[in-house]
């Protein structure tokens, strides 16, 4: 691997982290149909869990084979991922991309104007992305879902950043298990460096990918890591982030009268538990219409979005309980005492690269 002293300053590898679903051989094809320069090296991290060892299921274009590798990933989640791709690359600029995601037919020569305007303090550089939604219906409560990402700040499904601040802030904080959060958290840290982050030219496309009916039920976990925001950078994040404070106070509430009404029933208090009662009632009618009157409302869809509405508030206020106990004592990552200098290999050593799966015409 070269030295980052010995590449040229606009030198960008792209970093994939992946659990080999089709949509990355997508991504790569758009990669290589692409005008401008292509990426110095393109790091494919494989994250399945680590008893898969079969080859990365991934038909590579042959004029990127030459350039990709495939590291091991530790089954850890994206953050986790993305920190080994980047630390087995040298370049000075990383581009992260989501598996699923499709870059615009000039998204290199794009990439190579943002880089070249970017100041000497500007830690990374963010891409416009565009989901897809149906024409001809009103889209889903996922749809819906997936669409926020095109408003979302600083998201990592197409961001690239300057590798002396990647050392400088330590990366990606691994306590963050999933596709949430952990790019919100870096940026933060970065701002707070006194870097600057600033939005590019290059567009990124983000399909809405198949889930199945329980997917918003999943997607709570996500209370856990709002906890550790909390504790890492205060109760302002979510406006320096820009990220809407969700649902979990109605949640709170709807699951505290569901709570009691069980209670006085138990205790033979019928009065009371039919008051209790009413108040779930209503609480849960109010959240599933608010979900279904923008949809298609179909008749699966009503389905859906009746019985995931009455479930996920105890399922967010148990995510909640379980970050609050995880996080109680969570504080700042400590940064490697002697960040590496360019042109040296980071503190941690890069996974070896794995054999690169087949490649296409």
């Amino acid at each position: 691997m070269p030295s980052a002293g010995s590449l040229p300053p606009l030198a960008y590898a792209v970093v994939i982290p992946t659990l080999g679903r089709p949509s990355l051989t997508d991504c790569l094809r758009a990669l290589d149909r692409g005008q401008g320069p292509r990426p110095a090296r393109i790091v494919l991290v494989d994250d399945r869990p680590l008893e898969d060892c079969t080859p990365l299921p991934v038909t590579v274009p042959a004029r990127l084979r030459d350039i990709t590798d495939v590291v091991p990933g530790r089954a850890a989640g994206p953050a986790a991922a993305r920190n080994a791709g980047w630390r087995a690359a040298a370049e000075p600029w990383i581009a992260f991309l989501d598996d699923d995601v499709l870059p615009g037919p000039t998204w290199a020569a794009d990439l190579a104007a943002d880089l070249a305007a970017a100041g000497a303090r500007t830690a990374a550089v963010q891409a416009h992305i565009t989901v897809p939604l149906p024409q001809d219906r009103r889209p889903t409560d996922w749809e819906r879902t997936t669409a926020g990402l095109a408003r979302a700040r600083w998201i990592t499904a197409d961001m690239a950043y300057r590798r002396t601040a990647l050392e400088e802030s330590g990366g990606f904080d691994e306590r963050f298990p999933r596709a949430f959060r952990e790019d919100a958290d870096l940026a933060l840290r970065v701002l707070d460096a006194g870097w600057t982050i600033t939005q590019g030219t290059r567009r990124t496309t983000h399909p809405v990918r198949p889930a199945d009916r329980w997917v918003s039920l999943r997607t709570q976990a996500g209370n856990a890591d709002d906890v550790l925001m909390n504790r890492l950078h205060g109760r302002t994040w979510w406006e320096r982030a820009g990220a809407p404070r969700g649902r979990l106070p109605a949640h709170l509430a709807v699951s505290a009268a569901g709570a009691a009404a069980l209670a006085a029933a138990a205790a033979r208090r019928p009065r009371a538990a039919a008051g209790c009662g009413a108040l779930w009632l209503a609480g849960c009618a109010e959240f599933a219409w608010a979900r279904i009157a923008p949809g298609p409302r179909t008749g699966r869809e009503v389905a859906v979005m009746a019985a995931t509405s009455v479930l996920i508030p105890p399922a967010a206020v148990l995510h909640w309980l379980r970050g609050l106990a995880r996080h109680r004592h969570a504080g700042p990552r400590p940064l490697p005492p002697h960040p590496p200098a360019p042109g040296r290999p980071p503190s941690t050593p890069a996974p070896a690269t794995a054999p690169l799966p087949q490649t296409s015409p």
